[in-house]
């Protein structure tokens, strides 16, 4: 099973090689396109389930407005929402000692 280190948006395998953000998305577009993933695999050298990942992390998914965004947008976004939650929480309790005095 390979293994995998993340570096500001490039996956490192454990054979050493090295895919950037662009690399995986142009994997994902041929796949969308109707390429079959055995030729993608074969001729990119990349395992099944690494190509599946991509596609998943990197194929657009149209929202209900219109709009079209990524499942890894989609991840960072609910991050980000999480975050500010939780200072709009943090505040809050500050808003509360600070009019107490």
């Amino acid at each position: 099973m390979l293994k995998y280190q993340k570096m500001k948006g490039v996956s490192i395998m454990a054979k050493g090689q090295i895919y950037d953000e662009e690399f995986k998305k142009t994997i994902v577009d041929l796949y969308n396109s109707k390429k079959p993933a055995c030729e993608i695999t074969r001729e990119y050298g990349i395992s099944n389930s690494v190509l599946y990942k991509w596609v998943k992390q990197y194929s657009p998914i149209k929202m209900e407005d219109g709009t079209i965004t990524t499942n890894k947008e989609l991840q960072k976004l609910k991050k980000e929402l999480f975050k500010v939650k939780e200072e709009n929480e943090i505040l809050k309790k500050a808003i509360v000692i600070f009019t107490q005095k």
